[in-house]
């Protein structure tokens, strides 16, 4: 439980602003976030905050002063960008594609879920699709799509394998992959950091128990 409590509800406390993330909604064309009059109707229709922490108001209003902080907030991914929030919205903003954007605006600067970074880079990106219906641990899903009548396979690189190489060479042209290795050297070097750090504490409780043992004899 404590492993939850620290990943999912404890937030860091953060003083950086700027207004980076505003820009770049604005350069999105998305610069009507502006006219956000934090009313709450998106935060009081979400289904996914009334099961999570995910407050929808309060996301936006941070990227909206500058709050670098909510770029590394798990809360961003609890989104199930079904839309409520922007069809009940009174300005008519577009909530759901500025979170959407905001996930890429974190996704460009780092952070990124493990689980999700695992997904781009090892299944994504070597076989083009998100969720691949081939190979023997895949029959399930070969076997929902006959059961609607459609073949077993889709029309995409499952069936011409050698467009994979087009994919590949289509996001490296768009950068995807300098910056799947620029996650993969940023998350390689923080797991040295904590192994570091853990094997310090090891050390250090390593130490404090002989000398609890010593006083004792």
């Amino acid at each position: 439980m404590s492993e939850n409590v620290e990943k999912y509800i404890k937030r860091k406390v953060y003083n950086s602003t700027s207004s980076n993330i505003t820009q770049k909604f604005v350069d999105a064309g998305l610069e009507k976030l502006r006219a956000c009059i934090n009313c709450g109707t998106c935060t009081g229709s979400c289904p996914s905050g009334r099961r999570t922490a995910y407050r929808t108001r309060s996301v936006l209003r941070r990227a909206l002063t500058g709050d670098e902080s909510v770029l590394q907030d798990i809360d961003i991914w609890f989104c199930s960008t079904c839309y409520t929030c922007y069809e009940r919205c009174p300005r008519d903003i577009p909530v759901t594609d500025m979170i959407i954007k905001l996930r890429n605006i974190a996704v460009e600067e780092g952070y990124i879920l493990d689980a999700h970074f695992g997904l781009a880079n090892n299944i994504f990106y070597k076989t083009g699709h998100g969720v691949p219906a081939n190979g023997e641990g895949n029959k399930k899903w070969r076997d929902l799509r006959e059961s609607y009548g459609l073949p077993p396979l889709p029309p995409t690189v499952h069936v011409h394998p050698e467009a994979v190489k087009e994919c590949q060479d289509l996001m490296k042209s768009v950068g995807f992959r300098d910056l799947l290795d620029k996650i993969e050297k940023q998350k390689g070097k923080e797991k040295a950091e904590r192994e570091k750090a853990e094997a310090k504490k090891a050390e250090a409780e390593e130490v404090e128990n002989k000398k609890k043992e010593k006083k004792k004899k």
